[in-house]
């Protein structure tokens, strides 16, 4: 049979492994759609994703820093960006479907709510005696019901592998044992820590929240100070933290590929649902694991704790925790659309549903309108 490169499964069978999620292997989607001419599913479930309201919004939403912190720092989006990227170069070397893995990174953090994790944590708190809230499971919720993209049905009808994965984040500790996850899905989360590790490194840096001195105390730190050193010599404050940070992500990437290569050399030729089944999961070499957890409890008790960022981050969690339950008090309050979602998920539900689709601006503008305005609904976003 001829060869057609502008076939998707053709170019696929020559470019990608036996264990990498092929498009032809596709469950489908939950509405069966035609096949495109000439994008697989996974192209276009990316597409859907970055052209989805809740991706925009990731622009006005604090990955760690919020806005009146500086201009420098990282956004959802920026971060999203970057672990992409980063996800991107793992599964193009290691021969994994690159469009499925973009799409992942993509929606990976497309859930969060405004404020960051402190926003998360009130959510939950709030919401506990109704489930909680998690961002993973939101973002499910945002591109199964609550995007409206289409006429006849909520939501962006994105393949069975696109939501699996993203189910398999919000049930991390399930898909720790037993069947493992697709390796594109690994690959994200994998991603994800090496992205955030890095660039939340940068950050603080830039806003002199951490010093050099400290941070060359950690191993990883050291190690990536001295390939810095051998290659540029000394360096002025700012190009040497930009140096540090590349090889940051440079040394963490390379050593995931070269464990995940000698272990995916084992299985050439096997489907990804034989290693599926098989339990085969990707890590980094004990010693950079070992290291990387030095480097995330540092961050966590210096930066995550700092205090120029914990008064921010407990006003901005008190803003949304005062709309929340003011809110589910007064569900009259709540635009058209959630009042009408209401008979479909209750109240507390369509209430943390509209807060956690908020960006951190537009949180602090509903909070305002809601205590200074004592009637009348909210802004829909």
């Amino acid at each position: 049979m001829m060869i057609d490169l502008r076939r998707v499964d053709d170019r696929e069978h020559l470019l990608l492994a036996s264990y990498a999620m092929h498009s032809r292997d596709t469950a489908g989607r939950m509405r069966p759609e035609l096949a495109h001419g000439y994008r697989g599913p996974y192209a276009r479930d990316r597409d859907r994703v970055l052209h989805s309201s809740a991706f925009r919004r990731l622009s006005g939403k604090m990955q760690v820093f919020t806005g009146e912190m500086g201009e420098y720092h990282r956004t959802r989006l920026t971060h999203t960006f970057e672990v992409a990227s980063v996800a991107r170069t793992i599964a193009r070397t290691l021969r994994l479907n690159e469009d499925l893995t973009e799409t992942l990174a993509l929606l990976h953090d497309i859930g969060h709510p405004p404020y960051g994790h402190c926003g998360e944590d009130a959510l939950a708190e709030v919401l506990e005696p109704w489930g909680g809230f998690s961002h993973n499971q939101f973002a499910i919720t945002i591109v199964t019901e609550l995007e409206q993209r289409y006429t006849d049905f909520p939501g962006l009808n994105l393949t069975m592998e696109v939501l699996s994965g993203q189910d398999t984040r919000a049930h991390k500790a399930a898909s720790a044992v037993g069947c493992s996850p697709l390796l594109e899905v690994q690959i994200v989360d994998l991603a994800d820590s090496i992205a955030y590790d890095a660039h939340d490194v940068d950050d603080a840096l830039q806003m002199g929240m951490i010093e050099f001195a400290e941070l060359a105390k950690l191993d990883i730190v050291a190690r990536a100070s001295e390939q810095v050193q051998r290659r540029y010599g000394a360096l002025p404050p700012n190009r040497r933290r930009q140096a540090l940070v590349h090889e940051l992500v440079d040394l963490q990437i390379g050593d995931l590929l070269s464990t995940a290569t000698e272990v995916l050399h084992s299985v050439d030729g096997h489907s990804s649902d034989e290693i599926r089944s098989a339990g085969l999961r990707l890590e980094h070499s004990e010693e950079v694991a070992q290291e990387r957890a030095e480097l995330e409890a540092y961050l966590f008790e210096t930066v995550y704790r700092h205090p120029r960022l914990v008064p921010v981050r407990n006003a901005a969690s008190s803003r949304l925790r005062e709309l929340l339950e003011g809110l589910i008090d007064r569900p009259d309050r709540l635009p058209l659309r959630f009042r009408t979602r209401v008979t479909e998920v209750g109240v507390a539900r369509s209430v943390g549903d509209y807060l956690a689709g908020m960006t951190d601006r537009f949180c602090d503008t509903q909070h305002l309108l809601f205590t200074t305005h004592p009637a009348g609904p909210l802004t829909d976003w």
